[in-house]
């Protein structure tokens, strides 16, 4: 069985690269003719090796310090590095900048080639694999050959090949094989279109497989379109997997649809944001630190975007060091938990740093805590319960699937995932219709909880004489929660003993009003007396009258008792028992569906009652909408009349 792998080219201009995989594989990389014309390559050239069992699709980068653009977008999905370096001119410019992108892209397998060979005698050959060896120092290419090569006279180049299918092997028993079985992903270097045959898109399968006659989108845009050919170096082949360069004919879309920096994937699969949330390091070489607000050019897979950084951790980012932080992208990318990034400064352009992605689909941090920091922390676990929590947790409120654990974790048994999240109690099921459930992290269910605390809280302080609260009130401070998540803290609350309900709202627990035993009982005999007295209450003067003793206090506990929903308050001096107020209601709801409605006078013999009470009940209900006065008659509210 063949396996694929992108063999990828890196180092400065005119160091024989494109030259060396001409003598390599017999195929001329630059294809251009301005490139044949200049001598120089200005854009990616492909080539194909065959190593025993290993097929090598080559992407030729060109070394111009003007196209490093360029060369970033054709290392995208490189397996396994070839950094050039020509005997005669040794360490240049761009041999430092392609070779810590290779680190930034995080590559670990390559081969050195010191081309140019013949041209320069064994001693000044020897300083320049000293000064090469000491520039791999601590990077990937540490233990990698430094393997003499000539075009001229074709020295090496067999040495050359045995030591790249070594490193082949080695990419092979590594965990980057795995993606051979996600879902469909390429990013897009090139698009074009060819007469009679319409569209073409190319790039390097960076997951999955795909066969003539699949339907893929391009996103960003989910531009859908149908598979109708495909090409591995120029050869028509029925279909395409991970590891291989591909030019795919696409049905269904226009060319000048299409872009480099979008990607052809599974439907569904990859989700466009323009913020990201990720671990970045700074260069060594960086010539300043990295701080919130600078603007940068981000690379990943084949874009270049403008972006705006917030540090999450740092105040700034120093050469050296590491941290997180929030990318604010110019427009939407797509990416992948772990999928690497290149930084550049944004004038003059200069490689100054690099990461990975943590959140691809992130929101935004406004006040990042100790707890949101140490999920970002697990979210780089190798632990895939801890990545798959960290996940969950980053997910927020959003509408959150285990299918998304392939993208926001890197995790390829989803269910399995998922199921570890409910037996760890981690994974929350909140009932939002009879239809849907929203899953959420316990911790984001917490802290939601602990924000409904603060504004029981602050209620509390701003109406001290209320023992409980409206569900309503407190629903209109969370106006951007479903009321189904609300519910669900409310309940978590109840059940930590943190909050109480009671029968018309809830409250926290040890909250409201401290009652004296007294003061209690005087307002359970305050409630109960206008609970018998029915529409013929008494004035708040004649309860004062009544009490024999705290008088003071009649007027604190009857204002007590409405805020607790115990009373309706009609005037200050006026109360009624809500439960009077609520008949007053049912008994006058089907006379006043009459179109022409009631005189005071009507309402006052229906409820049997007297003007002193029927004038503050009908203002009342004036206020609250129930009626609605229209000259000297009164009429059913329209809200009234829609629920009924």
């Amino acid at each position: 069985m063949t396996t694929d792998l992108i063999l990828g080219t890196a180092g400065h201009i005119d160091h024989g690269k494109s030259s060396l995989i001409r003598a390599l594989t017999g195929v001329d990389p630059d294809r251009l003719p301005e490139e044949k014309r200049r001598g120089i390559t200005i854009e990616l050239g492909f080539a194909e090796l065959l190593l025993d069992d290993f097929r090598l699709g080559i992407v030729d980068v060109p070394g111009h310090e003007r196209f490093v653009r360029n060369m970033l977008a054709g290392a995208t999905g490189m397996d396994i590095a070839l950094l050039v370096v020509a005997a005669d001119d040794s360490v240049k410019p761009q041999t430092l900048e392609h070779l810590e992108i290779l680190r930034l892209l995080d590559l670990d397998a390559g081969v050195i080639a010191l081309t140019k060979s013949d041209l320069v005698d064994p001693g000044w050959a020897d300083l320049v694999e000293e000064e090469v060896r000491a520039l791999v120092e601590d990077t990937f290419l540490a233990q990698s050959p430094i393997v003499r090569t000539s075009t001229a006279t074709g020295a090496g180049l067999d040495e050359l090949k045995t030591h790249l299918l070594e490193a082949a092997r080695r990419v092979a028993a590594s965990g980057r094989m795995a993606r051979r079985h996600g879902p469909f992903r390429m990013a897009i270097d090139r698009t074009f279109s060819i007469a009679g045959h319409g569209t073409v898109v190319t790039g390097s399968v960076s997951s999955g497989r795909v066969a003539v006659g699949e339907e893929l989108v391009i996103e960003p845009g989910t531009v859908k379109a149908r598979v109708r050919g495909i090409q591995n170096h120029d050869r028509a082949v029925e279909e395409i997997q991970r590891g291989q360069r591909a030019a795919i004919n696409l049905g269904g879309v226009h060319h000048d649809q299409i872009r480099r920096g979008q990607e052809l994937c599974a439907a569904g699969h990859l989700v466009p944001s323009k913020l990201l949330t990720a671990e970045l390091t700074l260069l060594d070489s960086a010539p300043r630190p990295l701080k919130t607000r600078s603007r940068i050019r981000v690379h990943v897979g084949t874009a270049e975007l403008l972006t705006s950084v917030r540090l999450l951790d740092k105040e700034q980012l120093l050469p050296g060091e590491t941290g997180f932080g929030q990318l604010y992208l110019s427009e939407p990318a797509v990416t992948v938990w772990g999928q690497p990034l290149v930084i550049r400064t944004e004038s003059p352009v200069l490689t100054v740093g690099g990461g990975r992605v943590v959140d691809p689909t992130a929101e935004r941090i406004r006040r990042p805590t100790a707890e949101t920091l140490q999920m970002l922390t697990q979210a780089k676990s190798p632990d895939l319960a801890a990545r798959a929590s960290a996940a969950l947790y980053l997910s927020g409120l959003r509408d959150w699937k285990p299918e998304d654990l392939a993208r926001t974790a890197g995790i390829e048994d989803v269910e399995a995932a998922a199921e570890t999240l409910r037996a760890r109690e981690d994974l929350c099921e909140i009932r939002v219709s009879p239809t849907r459930n929203l899953h959420v992290h316990r911790r984001v269910l917490q802290q939601l909880c602990d924000r409904i605390a603060v504004v029981l809280d602050q209620l509390h302080d701003e109406f001290p004489l209320r023992t409980v609260f409206a569900r309503g009130v407190v629903a209109n401070r969370f106006r951007y929660l479903d009321d189904a998540i609300l519910q669900a803290c409310l309940k978590q609350m109840a059940a930590d003993q943190r909050l109480k309900f009671g029968p018309t709202g809830v409250a926290l627990v040890g909250r409201g009003p401290k009652l004296s035993q007294n003061e209690q009982k005087l307002l359970n005999e305050l409630v109960e007396t206008f609970r018998q007295a029915g529409l013929q209450a008494p004035t708040l003067k004649e309860c004062q009258q009544q009490t024999t003793r705290n008088q003071a206090a009649v007027e604190q506990l009857l204002a007590l008792a409405a805020a607790n929903g115990d009373l309706v308050e009609l005037t200050g001096e006026l109360y009624l028992h809500a439960e009077a107020e609520r008949d007053a209601r049912e008994t006058l709801r089907d006379p006043l569906a009459n179109p022409t409605g009631l005189t005071l006078s009507e309402i006052r013999e229906i409820l049997k009652t007297t003007r002193k009470y029927a004038v503050p009940l009908c203002e009342h209900f004036d206020r609250v909408g129930f009626t609605k006065r229209q000259g000297d008659v009164r009429v059913l509210g329209e809200s009234q009349q829609v629920s009924h």
